[in-house]
């Protein structure tokens, strides 16, 4: 294990999100993919929705449906500002070989898989195999931390995230969201059904938030010097696509841990492998099943979703494959059930778009935060 320190400072956005991560590998049996079309969020059947001018955010203190763009500016808050405390960064890298929970799987190049001939909503992959991996951690620690004591965190998916780091730097010292710790990690590899990516983000259960429970936690915590809070009202999961999904998937089965949710172009679809028949459309079943069917959970989630957002991006045609539609009813039983939920459709937007998270993450977190009230001691 290798650990590395480093002021904190800015930095490109990670590259799974300035990449688009259904691309990560290329497939040999299916079609040319679709360029995604530009969706009117004024659509028949979409969530009815606020326009705001054009360069400006939804409220950080407002519930509901709004639509963004198209120009993406970036905020403020996402550069560098050498007048506030600067947190510090800690890296390490984790071994498939230290995982009782994952210990490693991949997908044969240029091999994604078939679409089952007596199901059209499941994937058939019978290439993939055993394989190991590393993963970075990178753990963001405000200047304003007070050793020993239990703080907030929150904890993202395909790290690192120096842009996260940027943006709490001066939300903290602007007293927008709480001091808190973010723990960026970097996911197993691969994409989609058959990878370990896939495997970690896509999987309906609680088995990923436990991984991190039980091996990344205990590292951060001895790594960096950190005591970490275990009120779920203080913990926080974020993602983009699958990491997206993945940061909902961790709260809703994983309620006692996690209550706050922040995801762009979440993939509410189905995506999920091995195939599961308590969840047999994967993450579709959020707004399709599980949501409408469950009473209301003590979650909080900011989701954003592009015009030009993914739309079959694979052998599948299951009318279950459609990003927009997707986030789109996510808003619809959100709604119904009264969560506190936050939707951003943005104009002028493909998937997992840099520009909007550069403009819109500030706020975003202001809002995942704004009703967080420390446990008195």
């Amino acid at each position: 294990m290798k650990i590395t320190k480093l002021t904190c400072v800015a930095a490109s956005l990670c590259a799974i999100l300035a990449l688009n991560p259904a691309m990560a590998q290329s497939v040999t049996n299916r079609p040319a993919r679709p360029t995604p079309p530009t969706r009117d969020p004024n659509t028949p059947g979409y969530v009815t929705a606020k326009e705001l001018p054009d360069g400006t955010n939804a409220p950080a203190d407002a519930d509901g449906n709004f639509i963004i763009g198209p120009t993406h500016n970036r905020a403020p808050e996402m550069t560098v500002q050498t007048n506030v405390p600067q947190g510090t960064v800690y890296n390490f890298t984790m071994s498939s070989a230290d995982s009782k929970i994952y210990p490693g799987i991949a997908r044969e190049p240029n091999m994604f898989g078939t679409q089952d001939p007596n199901d059209p909503a499941k994937l058939v992959v019978n290439t993939s195999h055993p394989a190991p991996y590393t993963r970075r951690v990178s753990v963001y620690v405000p200047k304003q931390y007070v050793p020993g004591t239990a703080a907030p965190f929150i904890v993202g998916a395909d790290g690192p995230d120096r842009a996260l780091f940027t943006a709490l730097d001066n939300l903290i010292a602007q007293h927008r969201v709480p001091v808190m710790i973010a723990i960026s990690i970097g996911n197993g590899s691969g994409d989609a059904q058959g990878s370990e990516r896939g495997l970690e983000y896509d999987t309906m259960s609680g088995r990923y938030a436990e991984f991190v429970e039980k091996e990344v936690l205990p590292l951060v915590e001895k790594q960096c010097n950190v005591k970490l809070t275990k009120d779920p009202d203080a913990r926080a999961t974020m993602g983009g696509s699958s990491g997206g999904s993945c940061a909902l998937i961790m709260a809703w089965y994983h309620t006692d841990l996690y209550h706050r949710v922040l995801t762009y172009s979440g993939t509410y679809v189905n995506q999920q492998w091995p195939y599961n028949a308590e969840t047999p459309h994967g993450a579709w079943e959020f707004h399709q099943h599980l949501i409408p069917n469950s009473p209301a959970k003590p979650v909080r989630i900011w989701m954003e979703v592009g015009d030009r957002d993914l739309l079959n991006p694979n052998v599948m045609r299951d009318n279950m494959h459609d990003w927009v539609v997707a986030n789109e009813n996510m808003a619809k039983v959100l709604a119904a059930k009264g969560y506190h939920y936050q939707f951003v459709f943005a104009r002028n937007a493909g998937h997992t778009d840099g520009n909007v998270k550069q403009q819109t993450l500030p706020e975003a977190l202001e809002w995942l935060w704004q009703d967080y009230k420390p446990v008195a001691k």
